[in-house]
């Protein structure tokens, strides 16, 4: 079973930068994919950003260019930078490794 805890999240007014990160327990965090998800009220939990354990990753395209992803297999960490930040990336933001889900990490942007 995998653990995982996020800190990072809070306010910032738009143009602003976050940083997330996810701690993971156990010993098979570096073979699996590990990714961010958000869920905004009223809509769908979405994909933010994943890392495979070999590096490739993957953005949603209203993301792109702004956030990035980073994993550290040792520490069993993966990070969530984001920079630009605008209103419309409020929302709840969940670490995802394998099926284990963090209990999500509130990002409010706002002026």
């Amino acid at each position: 079973q995998v653990q995982l805890v996020e800190s990072g999240g809070g306010l910032v007014q738009p143009g602003g930068s976050l940083r997330l990160s996810c701690a993971a327990s156990g010993s098979m965090f570096r073979f699996y994919v590990a990714g961010w998800y958000r869920q905004a009220p009223g809509k769908q939990r979405e994909l933010v950003a994943e890392m495979t354990p070999g590096g490739s990753t993957n953005y949603a395209d209203t993301v792109k260019g702004r956030f990035t992803i980073s994993r550290d297999n040792a520490k069993k960490t993966v990070d969530l930078q984001m920079n630009s930040l605008k209103p419309e990336d409020t929302a709840v933001y969940y670490c995802h490794v394998q099926l284990y889900w963090g209990q999500g990490t509130q990002v409010t942007v706002s002026s």
